[in-house]
């Protein structure tokens, strides 16, 4: 049976190669994305299961009308991914309040913002499985130059376990889970804030194809945590949680 999907930061990279995958598999799709060209023709490229609605996620009200249109379109929502996100190349000593500013709200309130609209609704139902995107540097902040956008995932990480807890007794088939990719090749490195003009590939990336399978697995088998590349990310964990001293070192050379 398919299921009614919601998608944020849908336009473009993982977001869009999502909508593709799930639309493809027969389900039911609402995307969000600030640029309505761009989101109007991945909906008409996905089918006539996949609606398109332009929302600013850093607008409370745009997404809730969001939720609105998803629920008066389907009648219910089954999944809901807060996906948008943005990225900043600068170090922490270069920081302005600005910089601060937007990493919150692009990367944390946003977020805030669905699961505040959709749990609800979830409640009412008493199941759905939220999905919050985040990163690796959430969880290791090895890439000092994301700084700002490292800070705001772990907030994010946080938020995500947070509200799992409270929802777990009450409320045990409304699933909360967090997926952490970790180098992607798309465009997120251009579109980061203060980013060079010139921005070189990505080494070692997975492809959004790959990061849009986890995620699929995920929705079928839903779970609390999902690295993208687990078998280079574990690694990782494990080793930066049991000697961050040593870790830190090692990325320094």
């Amino acid at each position: 049976m398919s299921k009614v999907i919601v998608i944020t930061g849908a336009s473009a990279g993982i977001g869009a190669v999502l909508a593709k995958m799930l639309a493809a598999r027969g389900e039911q799709l609402m995307l969000a994305a600030r640029s309505a060209k761009e989101l109007n023709q991945l909906a008409r490229s996905c089918g006539r299961d996949t609606f398109a609605f332009t929302t600013d996620v850093t607008r409370r009200q745009d997404v809730n009308r969001l939720r609105d249109e998803a629920l008066r379109t389907f009648d219910h929502v089954d999944v809901w991914i807060n996906n948008a996100g943005r990225g900043i190349t600068r170090n922490v000593l270069e920081l302005t309040d600005d910089d601060i500013d937007q990493m919150i709200s692009i990367n944390v309130k946003s977020a805030l913002y669905g699961m505040q609209a959709i749990i609800p609704h979830f409640q009412e139902c008493g199941t759905g499985h939220l999905i919050n995107v985040s990163s690796m540097l959430g969880r290791i902040p090895f890439a000092t130059f994301r700084s700002a956008y490292n800070a705001s995932k772990s907030a994010l990480n946080a938020l995500t376990a947070n509200l799992r807890m409270d929802l777990r007794a009450e409320y045990p088939n409304i699933h909360v889970s967090l997926v952490m990719p970790g180098a992607v090749s798309t465009g997120f490195a251009g579109n980061a804030l203060h980013a060079p003009e010139d921005t070189s590939p990505v080494p070692f990336g997975q492809t959004p194809e790959q990061v849009a399978l986890a995620m699929i697995d995920l929705i079928d088998n839903p779970r609390a945590e999902v690295y993208t590349n687990p078998t280079v990310q574990l690694e990782q964990v494990k080793r930066y949680f049991s000697d961050v001293a040593l870790f830190e070192e090692d990325m320094r050379r």
